[in-house]
């Protein structure tokens, strides 16, 4: 089976969020270790890592709903099958290490605040050719 195209903004998009996430969590890492809130930020990260999945799986899905046209229940399925997945893991995080990991879903937010403005950039340039 071949790989379904994936336009090149779209990897670039990803990329890029991946790149900011990991500055991200070299910061978190840097600035809550010497102040004693290393567990906060080890969930941050893990946020972060479920958001990074989640644009991945976003991604894919796209991807293969374009090349082989799936009705819309099924992709419907698909994103609320990969929503439940996320938030399955990220509630389990929250209530198994209390308080600390709560910070998993500031840090999916924060993600997803990056992935945003990170999808920007494309179009902005794209506008500022115009």
């Amino acid at each position: 089976m071949e790989t379904p195209y994936t336009p090149p903004v779209t990897r670039a998009t990803v990329r890029r969020s991946a790149i900011i996430a990991a500055v991200v969590t070299v910061i978190a890492f840097a600035v809550c270790i010497p102040m004693g809130y290393g567990l906060y930020a080890l969930f941050g990260v893990s946020g972060l890592a479920l958001g990074l999945l989640n644009s991945y799986m976003v991604m894919v899905a796209v991807t293969n709903f374009a090349a082989t046209k799936p009705s819309r229940g099924r992709f419907t399925g698909s994103v609320l099958g990969r929503l439940a997945l996320v938030t399955i893991i990220a509630f389990a995080i929250a209530l198994i290490f209390r308080p600390a990991g709560v910070a998993v879903f500031a840090c999916i937010a924060v993600f997803q605040f990056v992935a945003v403005m990170s999808s920007m950039v494309p179009l902005i340039k794209e506008i500022k050719k115009r």
